[in-house]
């Protein structure tokens, strides 16, 4: 069985959950980094750890995947620019970065 770890504020109930785009950071079994982003972050999890279809082509040879942090966006376009920022970082500071944002 795998366990997807998700922070506690993602067990809340949220109508919007669909509308809001996400950053996150991932790390996999052999403790690389993965950066993405979706709308759905349970369903993107089941899908990088092969529990639904898809899923990025990184993640498939390095599972289980786990959920390290993840920041919640004001859309798709502003998500998209904090990953290609995020990906650009050193490995030590990806995860420093994204936490930054949420405070």
């Amino acid at each position: 069985m795998i366990c997807v770890y998700l922070h506690k504020n993602m067990m809340k109930t949220d109508t919007n959950t669909q509308e809001r785009w996400y950053i996150y950071l991932a790390e996999c079994k052999d403790k690389t980094l993965y950066c993405g982003i979706t709308n759905n972050l349970i369903k993107r999890f089941q899908q990088h750890n092969g529990i639904l279809a898809g899923g990025a082509k990184y993640t498939k040879g390095r599972r289980p995947v786990t959920l390290l942090a993840y920041y919640a966006a004001d859309d798709k376009s502003q998500a998209l620019k904090l990953e290609i920022q995020i990906k650009e970082l050193p490995k030590k500071k990806k995860l420093a970065f994204l936490l930054d944002l949420q405070k």
